[in-house]
């Protein structure tokens, strides 16, 4: 194949998940299934905090803005699979293509950077407990998810374009059910050396940072925590903590596992399999491991559907 400019590459072939007939089927029921219950568990989790003053706070605050960034996240990409198993046709077009890549390293970015904020939050409440409402309050909290939103807008546009420069061969089949940057820049028929090292560089710094936050945020409360005499003052702190220690070891756990799976594998349809954990059950498991745990977050959305139907109810009369 003779390689040429990017701008005669009018679409790829995205090759899925299978290409199995007798697979297709099964794989949309249970991607609908999967994105239905991530986008209604998420959704439910922002009306509890937007509709209960007992919820806000800055803790929720994060919540609600992460519950957010995941309907987000999987939205950039799982319609577009579903559309394709539905019409039988695996193409994508070039600015779709490049459009998945900008919003999924977006949205990517920003959930890796809240979970850090989430991490610093829980650091003040439990070791300045006294001064939490001074240090945490919403000009604060509103500054820290907008300097993380736009660090992520920053990477997510340097990576496009990066991948703009590149010139692809004709009939490019990308191996994975969406346009995933590092499947497409091994595809390009340009050099690439000044993609991987971008890639490489922002790796280290946009997710090697947060999580030495996070690392570092949760040192300082476990030793907080350790100086505590009584064991119930020790649970109930620690507590507060539960829900977003799942959270986050889930995600950098499905993050890391994908790629130490590419690594070692070489397959791409490996790694195809092991995206679709952090790309849609982490965004799915998250509204249950909040609501499940947290009673608040029950309570919340107990009243809200009391006062739905009671509404409801004096509507219809």
């Amino acid at each position: 194949m003779e390689p040429g400019n990017d701008t005669q590459i009018s679409r790829f072939l995205l090759l899925g998940l299978s290409n199995k007939p007798g697979l297709q089927l099964p794989i949309f029921g249970l991607f609908l299934f999967m994105y239905l219950i991530t986008v209604f568990g998420n959704l439910l989790i922002i009306l509890a905090v937007g509709s209960d003053s007992h919820l806000h706070t800055p803790m929720y605050f994060f919540l609600a803005n992460l519950s957010f960034v995941d309907i987000c996240f999987t939205s950039t990409t799982i319609p577009k699979m579903l559309v394709n198993i539905q019409t039988q046709s695996k193409f994508i077009s070039y600015t779709g293509c490049i459009s998945q890549i900008c919003f999924s390293l977006l949205f990517a970015g920003w959930d890796d950077f809240l979970l850090a904020v989430m991490a610093y939050d829980r650091f003040v409440a439990i070791c300045h407990p006294l001064h939490y409402m001074v240090i945490m309050n919403p000009r604060v909290c509103g500054l820290l998810v907008l300097v993380s939103w736009i660090i992520s807008v920053l990477n997510s546009l340097l990576q496009s374009l990066m991948v703009l420069q590149l010139s692809f061969c004709s009939e490019v089949e990308i191996p994975h059910f969406f346009c995933e940057l590092h499947q497409m820049i091994q595809l390009a028929c340009s050099d690439t050396f000044l993609n991987d090292t971008i890639i490489y560089v922002s790796a280290v710094l946009l997710a090697g940072g947060p999580l030495t936050g996070i690392l570092c945020s949760y040192s300082k409360i476990i030793s907080s925590i350790h100086r505590i005499s009584s064991a119930q003052g020790k649970y109930k702190a620690f507590s507060t903590c539960v829900s977003h220690l799942l959270v986050v070891s889930l995600f950098y756990c499905t993050v890391l596992g994908v790629y130490l799976s590419s690594a070692v594998t070489q397959s791409s349809h490996a790694s195809a399999v092991a995206s679709v954990m952090y790309m849609v059950i982490t965004p799915m498991l998250n509204p249950f491991i909040y609501s499940l745990r947290n009673k608040d977050i029950k309570e919340a959305l107990m009243r809200f559907f009391r006062r739905a139907v009671i509404k409801g109810t004096l509507c219809w009369w």
